[in-house]
């Protein structure tokens, strides 16, 4: 690490972690981090789902939200950027503080609620992606939706043309009630209605599914035979 990126990530460190964030993204946008070269090898090359990755190492959704910074991102060498989550409607997330530094675990505790621009807006900047790299979009649902359901399937619909997969997220503990959507009955509606999207739009576009991390076993077994 150089002189100049020491400075940084020190300048970094001492910004609230919410307000670093948007500055790192910025810095992206506006071409004001220095390019690099990602290394590549052909023994990490991989395909899932029909999808050919440069490599298995790739960007989750949650840092670029609103796909402001996919090519930048993309010249690291990640194998695939997954923009998102986005939501049918613009929303502010929850309130501040949302996001919070573990120095001595190295982590960070993520509360944002789904905070994006919207499909349209940010179904615009997708459209503009480079195609020499795998992105995908993580799929939301409104906080205030009277029908969460469809709100996954419209984002699909809205953007598929843009990407390369997408992730239906009923994984976030950040918008109530969202996880409930992992039940058998619920789920079962929500995949099948991404699905009727799917072929109403005659895409091949894969989909994936993000759950929680603090599932039992037998949820699990449950989610896997409704998958």
């Amino acid at each position: 690490m150089n002189l100049s990126e020491k400075v940084a990530l020190r300048l970094l460190s001492n910004l609230d972690p919410e307000k670093a964030h948007n500055l790192a993204i910025r810095a992206l946008k506006f071409g004001f981090i220095p390019k690099t070269q990602g290394f590549q090898a052909k023994s990490l090359e991989l395909s899932v789902a029909g999808l050919k990755f440069k490599n298995p190492l790739g960007l989750a959704a949650g840092f670029d939200k609103n796909a402001e910074a996919i090519k930048p991102l993309l010249e690291f060498g990640f194998g695939f950027i997954e923009v998102g989550a986005v939501t049918p409607l613009a929303q502010i997330g929850n309130p501040k503080p949302r996001l919070f530094r573990l120095k001595e675990d190295s982590a960070i505790i993520n509360r944002f609620g789904f905070n994006n621009d919207g499909m349209h807006e940010v179904s615009k900047r997708l459209s503009k992606r480079p195609s020499n790299g795998i992105v995908g979009l993580n799929l939301g649902a409104n906080k205030n939706s009277a029908d969460r359901i469809n709100d996954f399937a419209t984002v699909f619909k809205t953007c598929s043309e843009f990407i390369d997969f997408a992730t239906v997220n009923v994984s976030s503990p950040n918008t109530e009630n969202l996880r409930k959507l992992q039940s058998d009955k619920e789920l079962r509606k929500l995949l099948n209605e991404v699905s009727a999207g799917q072929d109403d739009l005659k895409t091949k576009v894969p989909v994936f599914l993000k759950i929680a991390p603090d599932l039992e076993q037998e949820e699990l077994k449950n989610i896997a035979l409704v998958a």
